[in-house]
């Protein structure tokens, strides 16, 4: 016997199966008068996975919410022939949802005339009887063929969504040699960029300390002397502060003793932006999860203070379907570029560990960074 659910989702798929007929045929009529006119043919050859992966994500929150199968429809990546055939192929499943629905609601007009024909005393106690019988044992077997809808259902999606592990298994090396080739340039891009602060700012400030205690040994005057050496000092202590600050982005060593609830909130009383912080962990994930997202956080509360011209960053991480979840957000004026070497890099370092960034940042904002990573 079907839980209420599934035939909810069997009847789902009855709508949807209307949908997808729809789209398919559009696409036939759209596909075969764009082909004379290669502009339109490139336009539509475009459009039509667009619009075919939509359909796919609908089917899959079906699947996984209603008839319980999350895990047969894979999260959309490409839509090619295979995805566009199971679309086509849904259309047995939805024809046939359509017939036990229809059937179910002719019994339930029967059923009704049989009722009031018993009540008006028309039928004997026998013909009530028997009437009641058949009728439950009718109702048993639709129901039972909602079942059978459903089930047809998830196995297509089974079947014609889920790569075979041979595929599966040359596009999971392809994914990780992309991975590793991009870890490796987000590492070589940050050394370039540490090496420009060195250069830039800390090296530059010792040649002015170098110079400023020369001009102090070189003073007669004991209080020119005095107010060299505090200015001197003064510069001591910026340089420790941005060395300090160079050797966190190589390594965050404060996550040896602390989680990174406590380390993010050390980086929020360094911020010139007011930091809201809600981290919502019960067990301490792996270190290199946390490293990496030290790191997300770091580059979106710079982003933030030298571009946005924010007022507010809040943070947010916490665990969503087995995969730990961050998320940065200011008030700023967006228009963040994803692709710029910052956000790119952090890209590079997400997807090494089987996770994803994802970056939002309309012109006028907010700007939002999502980055979402396996427990590990």
């Amino acid at each position: 016997m079907p839980s209420g659910r599934v035939v909810l989702g069997v009847a789902a798929g009855v709508l949807t199966a209307v949908g997808e007929l729809l789209f398919l045929l559009a696409a036939a009529v759209v596909a075969a008068g764009s082909a004379p006119v290669p502009p339109a043919r490139r336009r539509v050859a475009a459009a039509i996975p667009r619009y075919a992966a939509t359909l796919l994500r609908w089917e899959r929150r079906r699947l996984a919410g209603l008839l319980a199968a999350a895990d047969e429809v894979p999260p959309v990546r490409t839509v090619g022939v295979r995805e566009v055939g199971y679309l086509a192929a849904r259309l047995l499943p939805g024809v046939l949802g359509g017939l036990a629905f229809g059937v179910l609601a002719v019994g339930a007009v029967l059923a009704s005339i049989v009722l009031r024909a018993a009540v008006r005393g028309e039928l004997t106690v026998t013909d009530t009887l028997l009437q009641l019988v058949v009728g439950a044992v009718l109702l048993l077997l639709n129901v039972q063929a909602i079942a059978s809808v459903g089930a047809l259902d998830v196995r297509l999606a089974r079947r014609l969504l889920n790569p075979d592990s041979r595929a599966a298994l040359e596009a999971r090396v392809r994914e990780l040699t992309a991975s590793r080739a991009g870890a490796i340039a987000a590492v070589d891009a940050e050394r370039q960029r540490i090496e420009r602060d060195l250069h830039d700012g800390l090296q530059q400030r010792l040649v002015a300390l170098g110079m400023l205690l020369g001009r102090a040994r070189r003073s007669r005057d004991a209080e020119r002397t005095s107010a060299l050496i505090a200015q001197a000092h003064e510069d001591v202590q910026r340089a420790v502060q941005e060395l300090r600050e160079v050797a966190w982005r190589v390594y965050p060593s404060a996550l040896d003793d602390s989680d990174l609830g406590e380390v993010l909130g050390m980086v929020a009383q360094r911020s010139t932006v007011p930091v809201r912080i809600r981290y919502d962990l019960a067990v301490r994930p792996d270190r290199q999860i946390e490293t990496v997202l030290y790191f997300v956080a770091c580059e979106a509360l710079t982003n933030a203070a030298k571009h946005a011209a924010a007022t507010l960053v809040t943070i947010d991480v916490d665990v969503r379907e087995g995969r730990v979840r961050m998320r940065v957000r200011d008030d700023g004026t967006g228009g963040a570029d994803p692709s710029g070497r910052g956000l790119s890099g952090l890209a590079r370092r997400v997807a090494a560990l089987d996770g994803q960034l994802r970056v939002q940042s309309p012109t006028g904002g907010p700007t939002t960074v999502l980055a979402e990573l396996p427990c590990g």
